[in-house]
């Protein structure tokens, strides 16, 4: 792929200069140079400067979206032809959340290593902005998340729903939430714990009306006196004090091993779609296509229906 586009997706992901200068290892004068040739060549201006960083034009943002392509592209390339040199045409990556991991992808990727003894397979756990930005950058073919309210259809994929689910909310035993259905208000009275963190650079997954303000999926909430990404983290919290955390209901017999409870909720309940995201360029590969059946009998056994 091109030096001057490689750079540049670095700029726009660091969000700064300086942070893509580190990354790329070369200086930040020299990044500045090529950035300005770049825009020279395009014949628009790519990037707005301002003392705390750098943001995209509209030229930029287009560029940045045809530029990812591109390098799924050509990532994509050198893996095929990795996997034919080693004789390895089944190896896997795939993204999930640690819901759906823990419920049914953990079985259904040694089932899919017994039918294909040599077939390495790379899971990455994380929510779901997180695993968008492995996915457009070629770290993982798919994964499983809920589905993204108001997701640019720019960023070319395809969403398959598996399973509706809702917001639960779990607290340590013993906890005063216990016992009785509780109204929002009354869960808003102790403090929220959320398992996956918000991040600017992720804005850019969304429609440019909506991209001014945060946007937050359904599963978050504003106010939080904890936020991880890391479950385990936010169970110890949440252990340790009377906050209440916020997490998709299929996890509750899991959670209850760990020691926390669900709340019964007075108010109706804050559903969302469950399923797989994956780039619309690679429908129809047989690889693509016979992992999605696979992923969608596996979740048809645990999942609630759609």
């Amino acid at each position: 792929m091109d030096k001057l586009l490689s750079q540049f997706l670095a700029v726009a992901d660091a969000g700064s200069m300086s942070g893509a200068a580190a990354t790329l290892l070369i200086t930040q004068p020299t990044l500045t140079f090529n950035m300005r040739k770049l825009e020279e060549a395009i014949g628009a201006p790519l990037l707005e400067r301002s003392s705390r960083g750098v943001r995209l034009t509209r030229y930029g943002e287009t560029l940045y979206e045809n530029a990812r392509l591109m390098q799924r592209l050509y990532d994509n390339t050198l893996s095929s032809i990795a996997d034919l040199q080693s004789g390895n045409d089944r190896g896997l990556a795939i993204g999930s959340g640690y819901s759906w991991w823990t419920m049914f992808l953990k079985d259904m990727v040694v089932a899919y290593q017994r039918d294909f003894p040599k077939a390495p397979v790379q899971v990455s756990l994380g929510n779901q902005l997180r695993l968008m930005d492995q996915m457009l950058s070629g770290d993982v073919s798919m994964f499983l998340a809920h589905e993204i309210d108001g997701l640019s259809p720019a960023i070319g994929t395809d969403f398959i729903p598996l399973s509706r689910v809702y917001n639960a909310l779990f607290v340590r035993a013993g906890h005063p939430l216990l016992g009785k259905p509780r109204s929002q208000a009354e869960v808003m009275a102790y403090p929220s714990v959320i398992s996956s963190l918000a991040e600017s650079r992720h804005d850019r997954f969304f429609d440019p009306s909506r991209r001014r303000a945060r946007v937050e999926t359904v599963f978050d909430r504003t106010h939080f006196a904890f936020r991880s990404n890391s479950l385990a983290a936010c169970v110890d919290y949440t252990l340790s004090t009377d906050a209440v955390l916020t997490h998709t209901h299929v996890l509750r017999d899991d959670l209850a091993r760990r020691g926390l409870l669900e709340v019964t909720q007075a108010d109706p309940l804050r559903q969302a779609i469950a399923g797989l995201y994956v780039l619309r360029e690679r429908r129809g590969e047989e690889r693509i296509e016979d992992m999605i059946g696979r992923i969608r009998a596996a979740a048809t056994v645990v999942l609630p229906p759609l």
